[in-house]
C-alpha cells in the first residue's frame, strides 16, 4: 500500500506535528545519556554532547537536514576527539580541548565548501568494507576504553592494543559496587530488544538504564565519598563516579583556541573530522532514507550543509562534532517521525531539561554510560558484520582487515588509507589497468528512447562517481542500459551503489537495467558480491 507524502506547509505540518513531537521527545529520552556518554570518553565535558545535539536540532534543522535524521553526536567520531584532545593540549586537557573546538570549527567551514562543491557523492566513494573495518576499529577502540570505567578502575589510559591488554588487570582490582551498575546496565540494553512483550519496544533501553543506576547510585550513597569492605578487600566509592556538570548552560559555553589551528597536528585532525564524520553522516542519512515509509530521497548536500553550519556553531560554543547519527535516527523512524519537527522537537526537549534540572543529571553514574558505550561499540564491531562481510567474499574479509587492524595500530585516517590501497591493489591483481583507476572508459550510446552506457575494463569504487555523472546527464525521460560485458572487474561497491540507483529509480518511474554480466563470475555466492571475467585467473 502506497503511503501517502505529508503536505508541505503549515498544512503539512498541522498533519504530523503530533506525530514530530512525540517523536521528539522518545529520541530526547534517548540522546540524553549517549550524549553525556559520548563527551566523556571524547574528552570533552559531559555538557558538551548536549550542546552540540541542541545545536542540531534547534539550529541545523533549518538548513536543509534530511527530514528523518537526528543530528548530534556520535560514538564514530570518539577516537577522532579524543586523540585531537589528547595531542592538541600537550598534558593540559583544557587547552587540549578548546584547541580541539577550533579543529572541529575549521571542519565544519570545509563541510559547509563540501556541500557548494556538491559533494554529496562522497559517501558513493568510499568502499563499504572499508567504511564497515572503520567502524569495527572504532567499537573496538571504544570498548578497550570504556570497558574499564565499566568496572569502575579510573585512570586507565595507552593505546588501543595496550588498553585491551590492561582488561585483565582492572577485571582483578575492579570496584564491586560500579561492576553491579555497570553489568546490570549491559544487561538491560541487550535484554529489553530481546523480550516478548509489545509493551517493552516501546520504551527506550537507555532510560531504563539510567533510572536502575540512578537508583542504584542511591542505594550505594555514591554522592558521598565512602570505604566499603568486600571479602577484606577496602573500596572507596563517591560523587567522582557520577557526572558532572556546570551550574547553568550558559556556563558551559567555551570558546575554541585557534592558536594553533594551522599546525600540522591541528590540520590532521581538522581532515579527520571533515572526512570521516562528513562520510559516516551521509551514509547515515542515505541508510535512514532506506527506511523511511514514504520512499523520500534525501538532498545528501543540503543534509552536508546543515551538518557544516552546525559542526561552525557547535565548535564556537563547546560541543562535540555533530553528524547525522544513525540510532537516533532510526529510532526517530520507529517512534513514527515525519517531519524535520521530530529533530527541532529532540533540541528543544534537551534544551528545557538541561536548563531546568542539570541537577538530575548528576545522579546519573558514569557505569552507566560506559555500558552504553560498549553496547555500542559491540554492535560497530559485531560478530554479525564480520559474517556479512564473509559471505560477500574473502576479499572483502582482507580489505576489512587490513582496516581494522591498521586503524588499531595506528589512527583512523592510516587505518583508512590502508584498506584504499589494499582494496585497490586486489584490483589490480584482478584484471584493473592502472589508467581505470580514478578514470572508467565509458561509451555512451543513444538509441531511440534508450541511453546506453558501455563500459569497458574496469568499474571500480574509485571511477564510480564518473559512472555517476555520465547517469545524471541522462534526460529524466530516458530508460538506461548500463552494460558491463567489457569489463574485466566489477567490485562489490559498484555492485552495492548500482542495485540502489535502480532500486531509487524505480521509486520515481525511471528504468536502469544492468547487462553484460554473464560471462563474470562473482567471487561469492552473494548477489552483490563483486564479479570478474570467469576465463581469467585470479
Amino acid at each position: 500500500m502506497h503511503t501517502r507524502a505529508p503536505a508541505e506547509g503549515l498544512a503539512g505540518l498541522r498533519e504530523t506535528w503530533r506525530a514530530d513531537v512525540v517523536s521528539g521527545f522518545l529520541v530526547f529520552l534517548i540522546a540524553l545519556p549517549l550524549c553525556l556518554g559520548i563527551s566523556m570518553a571524547s574528552g570533552f565535558p559531559p555538557v558538551a554532547g548536549i550542546l552540540t545535539a541542541i545545536v542540531g536540532g534547534v539550529v541545523a534543522t533549518f538548513f536543509g537536514s534530511a527530514p528523518l535524521t537526528i543530528k548530534g553526536p556520535a560514538a564514530g567520531l570518539i577516537v577522532i576527539a579524543l586523540g585531537a584532545v589528547q595531542d592538541l593540549g600537550g598534558g593540559d586537557p583544557i587547552l587540549g580541548y578548546r584547541r580541539a573546538l577550533a579543529t572541529i570549527v575549521i571542519a565544519g567551514v570545509i563541510q559547509v565548501v563540501f556541500s557548494l562543491v556538491r559533494a554529496g557523492a562522497l559517501g558513493d566513494l568510499f568502499p563499504s568494507s572499508v567504511v564497515h573495518g572503520m567502524l569495527a576499529a572504532i567499537g573496538v577502540i571504544i570498548i578497550a576504553k570504556q570497558v574499564h570505567v565499566m568496572l569502575g578502575v579510573p585512570g586507565v589510559s595507552g593505546e588501543p592494543l595496550e588498553l585491551l591488554a590492561r582488561i585483565p588487570a582492572s577485571i582483578a582490582s575492579m570496584n564491586p559496587e560500579i561492576v553491579v551498575i555497570g553489568t546490570l546496565s549491559l544487561i538491560v540494553l541487550f535484554g529489553m530488544p530481546m523480550l516478548p512483550w509489545s509493551w517493552t519496544k516501546k520504551i527506550p533501553p537507555p532510560l531504563v538504564v539510567v533510572v536502575l543506576a540512578m537508583s542504584l547510585a542511591s542505594y550505594f550513597d555514591l554522592g558521598h565519598e565512602h570505604h566499603y569492605h568486600v571479602a577484606s578487600h577496602d573500596y572507596v566509592v563517591g560523587p567522582s563516579f557520577l557526572v558532572r556538570l556546570p551550574g547553568s548552560l550558559l556556563s558551559a559555553i567555551t570558546l575554541p583556541d585557534f592558536s594553533s589551528a594551522f599546525d600540522a597536528t591541528s590540520i590532521r585532525y581538522v581532515v579527520m573530522f571533515a572526512l570521516v564524520g562528513s562520510i559516516e553522516s551521509l551514509l547515515s542519512a542515505k541508510a535512514v532514507d532506506s527506511l523511511d515509509p514514504l520512499k523520500r530521497r534525501s538532498d545528501l548536500d543540503r543534509d552536508l550543509l546543515a551538518t557544516g553550519i552546525g559542526n561552525v556553531i557547535a565548535g564556537m560554543i563547546g560541543g562535540l562534532p555533530m553528524i547525522s547519527e544513525i540510532v537516533r535516527s532510526s529510532a526517530n523512524v520507529n517512534n513514527g517521525a515525519r517531519t524535520r519537527l521530530a529533530n527541532f522537537s529532540h533540541g528543544v526537549f534537551l534544551l528545557l531539561f538541561v536548563s531546568v534540572a542539570p541537577w538530575l543529571l548528576q545522579r546519573i553514574p558514569l557505569a552507566a554510560l560506559a555500558a552504553m558505550l560498549v553496547y555500542t561499540g559491540l554492535r560497530l564491531a559485531s560478530p554479525q558484520e564480520l559474517a556479512r562481510t564473509w559471505r560477500i567474499g574473502r576479499e572483502q574479509m582482507v580489505i576489512f582487515g587490513a582496516t581494522l587492524l591498521v586503524t588499531l595500530a595506528t589512527d583512523l585516517l592510516v587505518g583508512v588509507l590502508a584498506g584504499i590501497l589494499v582494496k585497490t591493489a586486489l584490483h589490480w591483481r584482478n584484471g584493473m589497468p592502472l589508467r581505470n583507476v580514478l578514470r572508467p572508459h565509458v561509451e555512451v550510446i543513444e538509441d531511440g528512447e534508450v541511453t546506453t552506457l558501455r563500459i569497458a575494463q574496469a568499474a571500480v569504487f574509485s571511477n564510480f562517481l564518473t559512472i555517476k555523472r555520465h547517469l545524471a546527464q541522462v534526460p529524466a525521460q530516458r530508460s538506461v542500459v548500463i552494460d558491463l560485458s567489457g569489463t574485466h572487474i566489477v567490485d562489490h561497491t559498484v555492485m552495492e551503489r548500482l542495485h540502489e540507483l535502480m532500486d531509487e529509480w524505480n521509486l520515481v518511474g525511471r528504468q536502469l537495467e544492468v547487462i553484460g554480466l554473464d560471462a563474470h563470475r562473482g567471487l561469492s555466492e552473494h548477489p552483490l558480491a563483486a564479479r570478474k571475467k570467469a576465463l581469467e585467473v585470479a
